[in-house]
């Protein structure tokens, strides 16, 4: 039989000599030699033993359960304990990259963002909250089937498609015109208008009357905050509006 020294263990299985070390002291995995000079040697069962428990560890469970439970686990139990933990970590990378794309996209509307305004969209709870009052509002104002839509065709800040690009750039044409004292009817805003319209077309999948129904809830802030939707300046929102209402008359 085959024996490895606690250097080439460390080296195959990435792991310190003082982990080692602390692990034999600990009786989780105890070398099968000991010299008297003080050198250790591992048997191929313990190298198993101590690949178990690294899949265990990386499954998040503390070491006083793993000493508890190594002997008896089998294979299939491992793995089915470290699917488990894989699954949670997607999860968390998933939301993670889902606050990471809020951010960026308020950043492209804003220019800037303030380190008070980070810490609603990173909190576990908050975030919670705000999806309960969400769910709530939307079952308030729209049917079933105008929900499903919804959910399918609005696009989300969380996300990274091109239409929240598009929107993006849509209300900052608005806002540029707002700082330029351009009115609703002037040709730019017109021009704003009629791809507001297309965009809206778009969205909505020709839904002309879903569309009108989620503007109006989207002109009140309480709805709006409710919905869980990014807050847009009044004064764009009615720039807005005034100029769809006049497209197609100059």
């Amino acid at each position: 039989m085959s024996y490895f020294s606690t250097g080439e263990v460390a080296k195959k299985l990435n792991l310190s000599l003082r982990t080692l070390r602390y692990y034999d002291q600990i009786g989780l995995v105890k070398p099968v030699l000991k010299e008297d000079n003080g050198k250790r040697y591992y048997s191929p069962e313990n190298m198993l033993l101590l690949e178990k428990v690294l899949l265990l560890k990386a499954a998040s469970l503390p070491l006083k359960d793993i000493k508890k439970i190594i002997s008896r686990i089998t294979i299939e139990k491992t793995l089915a304990i470290h699917k488990e933990q894989l699954e949670n970590n997607i999860k968390q990378l998933q939301t993670s990259l889902e606050h990471t794309n809020t951010l960026i996209n308020i950043l492209k509307l804003e220019g800037d963002i303030q380190w008070n305004q980070l810490l609603p969209l990173l909190l576990e709870e908050n975030q919670l909250l705000m999806q309960q009052r969400k769910k709530k509002a939307f079952e308030k104002l729209f049917s079933e089937e105008e929900q499903t839509a919804l959910i399918e065709q609005i696009p989300k800040m969380e996300d990274n498609p091109e239409q929240v690009g598009k929107w993006i750039n849509l209300i900052k044409r608005v806002e540029l015109c707002l700082e330029e004292g351009k009115t609703p009817s002037s040709r730019a805003a017109q021009l704003i208008a009629e791809d507001a319209l297309l965009l809206s077309n778009e969205t909505f999948k020709g839904n002309e009357e879903l569309a009108n129904k989620f503007w109006e809830a989207r002109k009140s802030e309480e709805t709006s905050s409710d919905l869980n939707l990014y807050p847009i300046n009044k004064e764009v929102i009615v720039f807005l509006e005034e100029a769809m209402a006049n497209w197609g008359r100059f």
